[in-house]
């Protein structure tokens, strides 16, 4: 989407009228840029030309209101002070919900489920230590999928009907046609022969949760394919999609079998018992997360959470404004804060499940490992990051984009 909000959804109300169908939910999956301000823009890792306002600010402030429901991810060029607010996801605007940096959620009785980010070997181990502001290093590592969110995922034993990613993941082109793909983008040929082109965490999500769909962007290109898992097992049908641009494919409508609407978005007993679970070993420094250090029994945290949901409801908690939204009218405030802000959704959420607040949690240094009683962990950032992330699709490009785009 890359911010680019008003275009989307006119292009949808467009179809809805000229198709003479009904559109229920909009999915993005990444480079949404929910920027609601100038202060945001120093948390988007954006070549300079790329560092704009664009539209998400109208959605946040109230001025529009999203006319389809919509569901999103995050990538490697997105609002990251924002987007750690609402670490376990939340309202990012009105009928604008962002999934997390891992999450599960029911549309009706749709489940989708979702990782955010990019995938990067030498952080993938480290925990979420990146802490406000964040530094030159950070903005370029905030974004990385971390260990810690896909061995939630992989705990996930009930039938996912969609699951999103922003890279594809690894291996994928084996199942579509690479000879095409190739012809458009030749500079993948020698990262599909060595098996690195993608996310090998997300194959194996995919191989564990084997989703009916699977939906993918990043490498600016449209790639279909169907992933048959096993001999005569069930299928996956995957889909990547274009950059917002005119002339490209970045838009595709289909089907799901549903029950009626209308429909509404849910928290999932099963999701949220898997972050109750886990959450007492969250990661904050650099250090790898030590699973065997949660010990809390899954039954014991799923029948809990049903108790709560039957109480209080499954819907999530309601939007709030937290920050300072950009007005085209007035100079630049100053007065943004620099800090982390604790979103009210996100603290609501966790006094739900009984679980302490932890995202904004001290850590002793950015460099040393702490002892293995403390919240946990990252790695080194890597040099070779630098120059990749400067690249996107619209630059011209000659060689490998290392899943940077």
């Amino acid at each position: 989407m890359h911010g680019d909000l008003d275009n989307v959804y006119a292009t949808l109300l467009h179809l809805q009228e000229v198709e003479k169908t009904k559109i229920d939910l909009l999915i993005c999956c990444g480079d949404f840029q929910a920027v609601r301000n100038e202060k945001d823009l120093d948390s988007l890792n954006v070549p300079p030309k790329y560092r704009t306002m664009k539209t998400f600010w109208k959605y946040y402030s109230g001025e529009k209101v999203a006319p389809i429901p919509t569901i999103f991810i995050g990538g490697n060029h997105e609002a990251s002070n924002y987007l750690w607010e609402l670490y376990y996801g939340g309202w990012a605007a009105p009928q604008i919900y962002f999934l997390g940096f891992a999450g599960v959620v029911k549309f009706g009785n749709v489940r989708i489920g979702g990782l955010s980010g990019i995938y990067k070997a030498n952080h993938y181990y480290s925990g979420h230590y990146e802490k406000l502001p964040y530094n030159e290093q950070d903005i370029r590592s905030i974004y990385h999928v971390r260990e810690y969110d896909v061995h939630k995922l992989v705990q996930v034993q009930e039938p996912i009907d969609i699951f999103l990613s922003h890279d594809w993941p690894c291996g994928i082109t084996d199942h579509g046609n690479v000879k095409k793909l190739i012809r458009h983008k030749p500079f993948f040929e020698k990262e599909i022969a060595e098996g690195t082109l993608g996310s090998q965490p997300a194959a194996d999500v995919m191989a564990k949760l084997r989703p009916s769909y699977w939906f993918s962007a990043h490498l600016h290109c449209k790639f279909p394919a169907l992933v048959q898992h096993g001999d005569g097992g069930s299928i996956t049908k995957f889909l990547a999609l274009d950059k917002c641009l005119p002339g490209r494919n970045f838009l595709q409508i289909f089907e799901i079998e549903s029950e009626p609407g209308p429909y509404e978005l849910h928290y999932d007993e099963e999701w949220l018992a898997i972050t109750k679970k886990f959450n007492p070993i969250f990661p904050r420094t650099r250090r790898r997360a030590n699973f065997s250090d949660a010990k809390l029994n899954m039954e014991e945290c799923r029948q809990f959470v049903k108790n709560k949901l039957q109480m209080r409801g499954s819907r999530p908690f309601e939007f709030v404004l937290t920050a300072p939204c950009h007005n085209p009218h007035q100079s630049v405030a100053s007065n943004f804060p620099s800090g982390h802000c604790r979103n009210p959704q996100t603290e609501a959420f966790l006094e739900l499940l009984g679980l302490q607040y932890c995202l904004d949690a001290y850590s002793e240094s950015r460099e040393l490992p702490q002892s293995s009683g403390s919240l946990v962990s990252k790695e080194s950032f890597g040099s070779e990051d630098i120059p990749i992330d400067d690249i996107d699709d619209d630059d011209e490009l000659n060689g490998s984009d290392d899943g940077e785009t």
